[in-house]
Formats: C-alpha cells, sequence, structure tokens
C-alpha cells in the first residue's frame, strides 16, 4: 500500500477498493471464490483498555438488499486482521484471523491484545483478496497512570432520512482520542418521502433482515465511516434501535400491531443486529431479548466511563408518557435505569479511582419543567426519585467530579446539578452536558434562548442546531466546546463552536468560557 496519511483517510481518499492478490490458504472454511469489494461498510474499533482494543468490520458487497444479507453469499469466510503503529503497516504488533460467520451477518468482532498502552495504532482487514480501508484506534493509559490528556467527542440521535451525517465527518477531522454515541444510532422508521434523503425500505423495520439492512444503509454513509475510522468508540443505545420509546417489554403503543410472539422476535432481532453491527466486546453479546450495555471503562486514573442503559431496565413511563404533571413520577418505587442499575453505579461511583467520574447515558437528567409543571415523563423528571438516590448517592460517596453526558433531545444543553432543584441556593453537585442530534429534527435554528428558565435557573445553555460536543479532558479540568452545524439539508457545512464551557477539579458546576 502506499503511505496513508491520518488526513487521506480521514476525508476518504482511501483508494478503499483496490484489490491485493492473495493465496487462498489451503483447508481454510468457506467461501473460497473471489466475492465482490466487500468492505463497503467501512471499518470501527471501539471499547479500548490498557492492552487491548476490538476491531470490527462486516462483509457487504451489496449493502441494501431486502435480506439484510448484503450481498454475501451462503457460507463463512475468514478474514485476516493486522494491527501496526504507523500507517505504513511496515511491521505488525498484532495479527491474526478470523472467521466471518454467515449467521452474523458475516460481522466480525476481533479482540486484538497484547497491545501497549496510552498508544496509537492503525489497523486494517483482508478478505477474498480484498483489503479494507484503513482505522486508527488507541489504548488507554495503564492501570494506575493519568497518561496524556485526552480529547473526547460524543454524538447521539442520527436520523438518516432527516440530514447528511457532516457532523460525523467534522468529527473525525477533529480527531479526538474516544468518540462516545449516547443512543439512537439508527431510526427504525419506514421511509417518508419529501425528506432530505430516503431510508430503504417503505414499513417500519421489524425483522432481522429489516434491521440488518437499516444498519448497512447508515454504516454506508462515508462520513459516519470516517468517524468510525478516526478513533475508538463506546455505544449504547436509546429506543430508536428497537422501538420508539419503548420501556423494557413495554411498547409505547401497538404501532404497528404486533402480537407479544412478535415483539418478542422484534427485540431478538434488534439486539442481534446492533450487537454485529457494533465494535462491542463478547461481553456485551445479546441473549435473546437481552444484551448487557451497561459497564464501566476505566481510562487510567484519569476518567472512569459509567456507560448506562437507561432503556431496558426502567419502569414503564409515568401518566401515559409524554409531557405530564404527574405525582407518579416522585414515587419511590420507579427506576429508569432498575435498581441493580442504580447499585451498581453507585458502587462504582463509591471507587474514587479516575479524576472525572463521566457517566455516559441517553436521556435528559436535570429537572426541567415547563411554565405549567410538566415535565417529559421519558426523562430523569419521569423517575424523580430515581435520580435522587443517585445524586444524594454520589454525595454521600464523596465522588469529586461527576459528569453527566446525554442524548436523546435533538438540543445541546448545558446544565448545574442541584441538590435541591425547588431551591436554586442549594449546592451544585454536579454537571450535565447535553448534546444535539447528528441529523434528528433537521437544520434546527439560530435560537438560543433557554426554554423556562425561570422555573429552571440550573439550566445554563441551550442550542437548536445539529452537531456534537467536543470535550478536552486533564487532570485539572474538563473543557466542554458545543460544535454547531448551519445546515444538514446540504451536505458538506462547516462546523463552528457556539459555546464553551469548563469544569473544574474539585469544583462541580459549569464556568462559561
Amino acid at each position: 500500500m502506499s503511505r496513508l496519511s491520518r488526513r487521506t483517510f480521514v476525508l476518504g481518499g482511501l483508494a478503499a477498493a483496490a484489490v491485493i492478490p492473495i493465496e487462498a490458504r489451503a483447508g481454510a472454511p468457506g467461501i473460497q471464490a473471489v466475492i465482490p469489494y466487500p468492505f463497503k461498510l467501512g471499518v470501527a474499533s471501539g471499547e479500548p483498555a490498557a492492552d487491548s482494543v476490538v476491531l470490527w468490520t462486516r462483509l457487504a458487497p451489496s449493502p441494501l438488499n431486502a435480506d439484510g444479507l448484503g450481498g454475501m453469499p451462503a457460507g463463512d469466510v475468514v478474514v485476516d486482521w493486522q494491527v501496526s503503529a504507523d500507517e505504513r503497516f511496515g511491521s505488525l504488533v498484532a495479527s491474526g484471523s478470523v472467521t466471518a460467520r454467515s449467521a452474523d451477518a458475516h460481522s466480525v468482532h476481533v479482540v486484538a491484545g497484547g497491545l501497549s498502552p496510552d498508544a496509537e495504532y492503525f489497523y486494517r482487514f483482508r478478505a477474498q483478496g480484498h483489503i479494507s480501508p484503513v482505522g486508527r484506534t488507541r489504548t488507554t493509559p495503564a492501570t494506575g497512570t493519568f497518561g496524556r490528556d485526552f480529547k473526547m467527542a460524543f454524538a447521539s440521535c442520527s436520523h438518516y432520512e432527516e440530514g447528511y451525517f457532516t457532523a460525523y465527518r467534522r468529527m473525525a477531522e477533529d480527531e479526538p482520542d474516544l468518540i462516545l454515541h449516547l443512543g439512537d444510532y439508527i431510526y427504525e422508521y419506514g421511509a417518508v418521502s419529501g425528506r432530505t434523503r430516503t431510508h430503504a425500505g417503505t414499513a417500519e423495520i421489524v425483522s432481522l433482515a429489516d434491521y440488518r439492512r437499516r444498519y448497512a444503509q447508515y454504516h454506508a454513509d462515508p462520513d459516519l465511516q470516517a468517524a468510525h475510522a478516526i478513533a475508538p468508540w463506546l455505544v449504547v443505545n436509546d429506543d430508536h434501535e428497537v422501538e420508539n420509546n419503548h420501556a423494557g417489554n413495554t411498547r409505547e403503543n401497538n404501532t404497528p400491531a404486533l402480537t407479544a410472539a412478535q415483539w418478542t422476535a422484534r427485540r431478538t432481532a434488534a439486539y442481534k443486529a446492533y450487537y454485529e453491527n457494533m465494535p462491542l466486546r463478547p461481553a456485551q453479546a445479546p441473549s435473546g431479548t437481552s444484551i448487557p450495555l451497561y459497564r464501566r471503562v476505566h481510562w487510567g486514573r484519569l476518567a472512569t466511563f459509567h456507560m448506562l442503559d437507561t432503556r431496558q431496565y426502567r419502569h414503564d413511563q409515568a401518566c401515559g408518557d409524554g409531557w405530564q404533571a404527574c405525582s407518579d413520577a416522585d414515587l419511590a418505587s420507579r427506576s429508569l435505569p432498575g435498581n441493580a442499575q442504580e447499585t451498581w453505579l453507585l458502587d462504582g461511583l463509591a471507587q474514587h479511582y479516575g479524576t472525572w467520574d463521566i457517566i455516559g447515558q441517553q436521556v435528559f437528567f436535570a429537572r426541567r419543567f415547563n411554565s405549567s409543571g410538566q415535565a417529559s415523563m421519558d426523562s430523569w423528571d419521569g423517575y424523580r426519585a430515581s435520580r435522587a438516590r443517585i445524586q444524594t448517592g454520589w454525595v454521600a460517596r464523596g465522588t469529586r467530579n461527576p459528569v453527566v453526558l446525554t442524548g436523546d433531545v435533538h438540543r445541546a444543553w448545558a446544565n448545574d446539578l442541584k441538590a435541591d432543584y425547588a431551591n436554586p441556593n442549594s449546592a451544585t453537585i454536579g454537571a450535565e452536558l447535553v448534546t444535539t442530534s447528528i441529523s434528528s429534527g433537521g437544520n434546527g435554528s439560530d435560537d438560543q434562548t433557554i426554554p423556562d428558565v425561570s422555573n429552571n435557573p440550573h439550566l445554563r445553555f441551550y442550542s437548536q442546531r445539529r452537531g456534537y460536543v467536543l470535550t478536552t479532558v486533564t487532570q485539572t479540568q474538563m473543557r466542554a466546546d458545543f460544535r454547531r452545524l448551519g445546515s444538514v439539508s446540504e451536505h458538506g457545512a462547516a462546523a463552528s463552536t457556539v459555546k464553551s464551557f469548563a469544569i473544574a477539579d474539585g469544583l462541580p458546576g459549569l464556568q462559561a468560557i
């Protein structure tokens, strides 16, 4: 291969369809005939540790085939993988082979081990004489060390039909060390005419083939591929990876109409397809209608990421969901993450391992009441006792720097977290950073007037534009730059920083920069 600069592979000039002749290995299982170029869904990495990282790809010569199998013939395929410390792949630090199974839509999850801590690597795959695009990844600092300062970007809500994924491209150009995706990676809706782009399939997706095809359509987007190729990801899902506003086993409504057995099959299919298409470790593999996604990732002594699942284990939304003034939202028996996950989170926050305890989760955390006393029952406002247990729990455990990262609402927000939201003078005990969407909701507007701020003075910033949040994490502060795009209805908009905040070590709350 010719030398590939980082800028080159971020911007897509990869000559990705090059064919490198190799001999079929004797006795290799599966398909032996050469297939069309299979790496059209790109590459990804995720779940970094001090000595390993997950490498992902999925073979799909024809990504949008209706059967969800991406144009692959029946049979398993041997895929080679390589990791190098340089883009030339002049010497390898790790390599091997893995079988891409037809039963798993020819997806590949490699746990590449034996790596050095706090180091940058490059990786690629090879199958049937074809070579993949090159990805960049990295490992975390060694246990007990702080390592270098690092950049972390986070995003959510990428609705293919409602806009181009330019924000992913701009995120890649920022060259972060880590990317968090906080849910709604895909949308399950059928195609709607007149939008910026069109989903494959006219009906809402419900089958395994449907979900596989939808992920393939999203993964085939070159801007999303650029973001996956630039850095390792940590992912959690929200509702649209299965169905809008579901609460565990409970549907929001019976649209589309499904029997209980069909709803079970839908959830099973959705979680299987999610795992097939995300750079997750084997520990996150689904089992039937559940997938074990809440987990902790240590970035040395600098940060601990507590990745929550606020969808699978929640009680049903109170008072019929939506915006309500609802006393049931105060019931102590109600939990958004479920009692077991609440305990798991507080146990982790009591460890005091990292300077920063970063809680990656899906729905609005701070109190947000409108002038009528209504709040969203799908957010933590619908589970107020659950939120209070977590907030008082981290105060009681002496958690030094709790920072909540949030997606879902298609708007950017920055919020102080209060010991008592009814008393604006109560102690500030943490901060919440809310990313806007990648494309969901369309272009938005330039309005930055904080809604209902008189009822919620702890809400510090608001923006309606699309984009993401870029953070810089050091031992003394976390800086958050809210990045926005002027348009997603046209491809290629520039990104700019609309607002920046800092959170100082040991000083909860937001400081405007």
